[in-house]
């Protein structure tokens, strides 16, 4: 697992002692987190939850009146060093 899964799960995992229910999911680029937040949240577990979150690249709540709210933090992969970053259609 790239270390930006690695990242992720760790996030989740702390989210999910926290007693939120959480999901992973990789992508080309980046590892997100997803986790449920009930409208009953404590202001103390808010900023457990934000202490979390704040270790990943970016984070943010979806909140509209049709779904639950949901978190999402994203960690992004590595960029490479070395070799052809730009890609095939990248002029030198």
């Amino acid at each position: 697992m790239p270390a930006s899964g690695v990242s992720a799960a760790a996030i989740a995992a702390r989210l999910s002692d926290i007693g939120l229910p959480t999901r992973v999911e990789e992508h080309d680029r980046y590892a997100s987190v997803q986790a449920e937040v009930p409208e009953s949240l404590s202001a103390d577990l808010w900023r457990e939850v934000l202490e979390v979150v704040a270790e990943a690249d970016r984070f943010g709540l979806l909140a509209t009146s049709m779904y639950d709210r949901i978190l999402w933090a994203v960690v992004h992969k590595a960029v490479p060093t070395t070799g052809d970053v730009g890609g095939p259609s990248h002029q030198r």
